[in-house]
């Protein structure tokens, strides 16, 4: 009998699939731009602070907040005399009420420290680096944004085209389809998701990627020094009250920091001219390292420090969101060796105003319980228990501290997203190990009569349809975390 042979449309829809395949497969392992997923060098450092930003619940039932991290930043600008970089995911208004729910104006604050800097100190030069997500897109302007260009700070809007795609099985088709026609402010028509401005499906479109900068970072000259600020904490109203963890360090791994940045500049604004900077001479009395890493040298990093430890180790982690399987797999094999594994998580329960389901963290919790390791959920009333930080104390008395901006998920570890922490290492003695050792005893034992944190069985959760809808978001990055 003859060979049947598809019709010509059959042949067509064959090699659009090709086609769309090929572009999800690209986008996934496209090689990254130049400077990203960078593991500095430990340097010695000048000064290394833990900073945190503390939310619980009194003897009343009511929130009360003590925040040091963004004043800190106000400080750190307003002393500046050469040169301010800050990379910043969200920097806007959205999604929050300051007036309504007693949250801070942090967008505005921060806007106007800068346009004041730049105003008392000309020749200060500011750099200042963003995701597209404070202007949905190009679905709205950003008055923050456009007050501080007019004063002459350098804006940088990062390209997110330029990044690998996390959520391929939608990235391929917009970047098929939709990518080309751009964006407006003016013609918008459907519910804005943060706001009140009306936006255009484009931006709807866009934000179904699932990708951003996620980074938070400030590089400032400090006197004759420089001084960088890695933090988990975003300048944004809505998240005004989350709790939240910092390092400042001064000396040479700040100027590394800065170079992570010429890595999102150069690949978003080629035509920016990047600051050459030179350091002073110092004498590192801090008896500590510091080492900057970004996206997968952070993975590299936490895997590493958890898979020295065991018998005597005591390893206490605090995440807002844990769902990457390398970073669960290495805490299990943690606790098999001997180690005492702490985790204090969020119970992914809020998202400004919104409900959720407690996916990813409720499952993986479930997950590692059966493996004994201590767990406690933060106690949040509308707020996030927004840290991500790792601190490991080995038998011999030594320690590593990572802490920054990375949620310990396949799209911040894997190289999808920008990210940026800072990794501390030294005796168990000095301030810092010491500082942030205190700083996790207390929110596990709820010192002072203040509720921080709460029993495992008070979220547990053993849905084997949530777990499952866990692994398939986590795998095909289908979701927000």
């Amino acid at each position: 009998m003859p060979a049947k042979h598809l019709p010509n449309w059959r042949w067509g829809l064959v090699a659009l699939f090709l086609i769309w395949l090929s572009v999800a497969l690209w986008n996934v392992v496209k090689p990254l731009p130049q400077g990203m997923a960078y593991a500095g060098s430990a340097r010695a450092t000048h000064a290394v602070t833990f900073l945190a930003d503390l939310t619980w619940v009194d003897n009343n039932g009511q929130r009360q907040t003590r925040q040091t991290v963004f004043d800190r930043q106000l400080a750190l600008i307003n002393q500046a005399e050469r040169l301010i970089v800050a990379d910043l995911f969200l920097f806007n208004e959205f999604a929050g009420d300051s007036n309504a729910d007693g949250l801070e104006p942090l967008s505005d604050m921060l806007a106007d420290a800068l346009i004041k800097r730049k105003t008392e100190q000309p020749g200060v030069r500011i750099i200042f680096i963003t995701d597209p997500i404070n202007q949905l897109y190009g679905g709205v302007t950003s008055p923050q944004l456009s007050a501080m260009q007019a004063a002459g700070i350098e804006i940088v809007v990062t390209d997110l085209d330029r990044l690998r795609d996390s959520n391929p099985l939608w990235s391929a088709t917009w970047r098929l389809c939709c990518r080309w026609f751009g964006n407006s402010s003016e013609d918008g028509w459907l519910p804005n998701p943060v706001g009140d401005q009306p936006v255009s499906l484009r931006t709807w479109l866009r934000l179904l990627n699932f990708k951003a900068n996620h980074r938070k970072t400030l590089v400032v000259d400090q006197g004759d020094q420089w001084a960088a600020l890695v933090t988990s904490a975003n300048p944004h109203d809505a998240s005004s009250a989350h709790g939240n963890t910092a390092l400042l360090v001064t000396g040479p791994a700040a100027l590394d920091v800065l170079a992570t940045e010429r890595a999102i500049s150069a690949f978003s604004r080629p035509e920016l001219q990047w600051p050459s900077i030179r350091l002073a001479e110092h004498r590192a009395a801090t008896g500590i390292t510091a080492r900057a890493i970004t996206e997968a040298a952070i993975r590299d990093a936490v895997i590493s420090a958890l898979d020295k430890a065991g018998p005597g180790s005591r390893v206490d982690l605090a995440m807002f969101y844990l769902s990457h399987r390398g970073v669960i797999r290495a805490l299990a094999r943690a606790k098999r060796r001997g180690a005492d594994v702490r985790l204090l998580l969020d119970p992914n329960e809020h998202a400004f105003g919104r409900r959720k389901n407690g996916v990813p963290n409720r499952p993986v919790a479930a997950e590692l319980k059966k493996h004994d390791i201590k767990i406690r959920w933060c106690h949040t009333t509308g707020e996030q228990c927004h840290s991500k930080q790792l601190l490991v104390r080995y038998a011999d008395r030594s320690a590593r501290l990572i802490s920054g901006s990375a949620n310990y998920t396949r799209r911040n570890l894997d190289n999808f997203n920008p990210e940026t922490a800072m990794e501390v290492r030294g005796p168990v003695e000095v301030a810092t190990m010491k500082a942030a050792a205190e700083w996790f005893e207390m929110r596990w034992n709820n010192a002072g009569d203040r509720s921080f944190s709460l029993d495992y069985q008070h979220y547990a959760d053993d849905s084997w349809v949530r777990y499952w809808q866990y692994r398939i978001m986590e795998a095909t990055g289908l979701s927000t975390f």
